[in-house]
């Protein structure tokens, strides 16, 4: 094996003194536009990716590239096209974005860290950020996955990236990873917030509905904890703001294939209650730390009609996490309960770290 080059380095030159210590704040990504040209790379990336499907390669491989990448990306893009923004992908948009107020807070904190974000899927690439940590002297890195759920399928993907990238590595740094924080007390004050927040504007809808993304049944038996740690996100949430179980509901969304996935179903479930009576409900999808298109198009458009046009009259959708300053909050208590033991308050570049602050700031100053 060819191992990558190490950046350049005179044997007797001292440590670098600040900045040995980063976090990579790590996303699914998205594609670059909202064209079927642009989805068909990164569908082929993310769906070859075998944590997403487990299935035999080979016969994997002649129903991606013989059937699905002929036929998705166009109505995919289609989809995208609806929740694009002038600033490009939402997700990319507030993964960006989060990653920028997470370093201004840790600097305010008096950390002296850089923090960057990565893709699994699309750009920035995983390997290429470590690689950029790296090459600027970085020697210990935190990877801080974007999903609050653990789960194989999204998880475990983003550590198999950080391995594939260190095992072309001659000197790895010093590599920690966060696998879930679906119950931190700050998250769940956070979507908790977020909740009230909507109900203090709009008033409150007769029941909350919180529906995650799905994985297939079977990884559920077979020793997968997403199933319950988003269960467990939910009823802590419920018991935050003060539901009965009545008053709630948990549902799973975004099926792919004719595999049977976590059930209820997201959409089917919304059907049947308007069916049955219920006029008005607010949606709440906890496991997407930012808006995307899962919660923009999947949600807030398509679920939306499927529920008014079954007989429901009030459909709210209340955005995700997004740059709250809960959630800030919490992801920086996360990142420094993580961090814990590792020098990260050295005697900091002074200019650097206030750009940092100074950048952090102003957006908040916009929020």
């Amino acid at each position: 094996m060819t191992f990558s080059p190490e950046p350049p380095f005179t044997h007797g030159q001292p440590a670098k003194a600040a900045g040995t210590t980063a976090v990579l704040y790590c996303n699914l990504g998205t594609p670059e536009a909202p064209t079927a040209a642009a989805l068909r790379p990164y569908l082929a990336q993310f769906l070859s990716d075998h944590r997403v499907i487990e299935i035999p390669k080979l016969l994997w491989w002649l129903i991606l590239h013989g059937i699905i990448l002929r036929l998705r990306p166009k109505k995919s893009a289609a989809k995208y096209a609806t929740i694009w923004t002038t600033e490009g992908s939402p997700l990319k948009v507030w993964t960006a974005r989060q990653a920028l107020l997470l370093g201004g807070r840790l600097a305010e904190r008096g950390h002296h860290i850089e923090v960057r974000y990565a893709m699994r899927y699309g750009q920035p690439s995983i390997a290429s950020e470590l690689a950029a940590l790296k090459a600027s002297g970085v020697t210990r890195i935190l990877v801080l996955p974007a999903y609050p759920q653990y789960s194989g399928t999204s998880t475990a993907s983003v550590f198999d990236a950080v391995y594939s990238w260190a095992a072309k590595t001659r000197l790895i740094p010093e590599l920690r990873f966060v696998n879930h924080y679906h119950d931190h007390p700050g998250y769940i004050a956070a979507l908790a917030a977020r909740v009230q927040a909507h109900w203090a504007l709009h008033g409150r809808a007769e029941k909350l509905l919180m529906s995650f993304h799905g994985v297939p049944e079977r990884t559920l038996h077979l020793g997968d904890p997403y199933h319950c740690e988003c269960h467990k996100t939910a009823r802590l949430v419920a018991e935050h703001l003060g539901l009965e179980k009545t008053q709630y509901l948990v549902t799973f969304q975004s099926r792919f294939g004719k595999a049977k996935w976590l059930e209820p179903y997201t959409e089917p479930t919304m059907v049947a209650q308007a069916q049955a009576g219920l006029k008005s409900v607010d949606v709440l999808c906890p496991g997407f730390t930012g808006d995307c298109l899962e919660t923009l198009e999947e949600i807030a458009q398509e679920a939306k009609e499927a529920f008014l046009h079954a007989g429901g009259q009030s459909f709210n959708y209340i955005a995700c996490l997004n740059d709250s300053p809960e959630w800030l909050a919490a992801l920086g208590d996360i990142a420094e309960q993580h961090l814990s033991g590792w020098p990260t308050r050295e005697a900091a570049d002074a200019p650097a770290l206030a750009a940092s602050r100074t950048a952090a700031l102003a957006i908040g100053a916009r929020q």
